[in-house]
């Protein structure tokens, strides 16, 4: 299993900006997929972007234009850059990592992390 340490939440007023990171610990021989998503009060669990291994990304349709998801390998790290941050993108934001440990048998897991608060408001 992983630690995944995510940080950059916090609260910002509409049209801001916040950085999101969240860094890959413990038993892992690869990534796969490292991903950012979100859930607001009384709503389910969305997908916000994911960068693949093999380097594409994929964002919600809310997020597109507003908000960019990076990697970097060397460091088991993805961030998530938000600019024009809007009311409705208040959330508690988390990291999602799909991985192969490091065990002999390479086990494929997928791990997330606890989540960070944004919050959009003036």
């Amino acid at each position: 299993q992983v630690h995944l340490v995510e940080s950059g939440g916090g609260l910002v007023q509409p049209g801001g900006s916040l950085r999101l990171s969240c860094a890959a610990s413990g038993s892992i021989f690869s990534i796969n997929d490292m991903g950012w998503y979100r859930q607001a009060p009384g709503k389910q669990r969305e997908l916000v972007a994911i960068f693949t291994r093999t380097g594409s990304t994929n964002y919600a349709d809310s997020v597109k234009g507003r908000f960019t998801i990076s990697r970097d390998n060397s460091k088991n790290t993805v961030y998530l850059r938000m600019n024009g941050l809007k009311p409705e993108d208040t959330a508690v934001y988390y990291c999602k990592v799909s991985y192969y440990d490091a065990s002999p048998f390479r086990v494929h897991r997928e791990d997330w992390g606890k989540g960070t608060l944004v919050t959009v408001s003036s």
